[in-house]
């Protein structure tokens, strides 16, 4: 593990995290970003071992920037971050080409073994992910798990109280197109008002109160 670029919009959560790293790998180089965007660029123009992503940036999402990143250079493995519990995105991150999703709530060592695991070629997976990955297929799915990657995250934007103009400022697309997905969404979980979209959203855990 010679190279890896590291993205997350909390400068103390990334120097803890490469901290981490550089006690296991002394002389690896860390170059740390801030954003989706600049995680982007730096793959683009740099040639990279490993990229570590949070979920959650301004502007391009990790997911948004994890299936660019798969367009652009799709060998280059990559391990998201999250607050979230797995169950609600690891599904997601892995089908769409991570090599790994990690808790932020979880041990520090499990940081350094998923980071073993990928350099092996293999990917970080824990049991109960593996078994949701087998069953996935299988399960009466909940409404929320039938959206597009892209319109779980407006959802979620939406049910934070994000206005359409907010999101489209957020996400550079036009407020005709966001106005589009939020209408897909309304659809597809048969909910009326933003207000409906919060209650879903806390009632599945996908945002918190303290997220509000």
């Amino acid at each position: 593990m010679k190279r890896i670029i590291l993205a997350d919009d909390h400068s103390f959560i990334r120097l803890g995290l490469i901290q981490l790293l550089k006690d296991e790998y002394p002389a690896v180089e860390i170059t740390q970003v801030s954003d989706g965007e600049a995680l982007i660029k730096q793959v683009m123009l740099h040639d990279w071992d490993l990229v570590i992503s949070d979920l959650d940036m301004p502007g391009r999402s990790g997911l948004e920037a994890l299936e660019q990143i798969k367009l652009i250079k799709p060998h280059l493995p990559v391990l998201i971050l999250s607050i979230y519990a797995e169950d609600l995105y690891a599904v997601r991150v892995l089908k769409a080409g991570a090599a790994g999703y990690l808790n932020k709530n979880s041990a520090p060592d499990e940081l350094i073994t998923a980071v073993q695991r990928i350099s092996l070629g293999k990917k970080y997976i824990t049991a109960e992910i593996a078994e949701k990955l087998l069953t996935s297929g299988d399960d009466i799915k909940k409404p929320h798990e039938l959206l597009t990657n892209r319109e779980f995250e407006i959802f979620k934007l939406l049910a934070l109280g994000r206005t359409v103009t907010q999101i489209a400022d957020s996400l550079s697309l036009a407020l005709t197109t966001i106005s589009t997905y939020r209408s897909r969404i309304m659809e597809k979980l048969n909910l009326s008002t933003n207000s409906d979209l919060t209650r879903y959203a806390l009632s599945h855990h996908i945002i918190s109160d303290i997220e509000q």
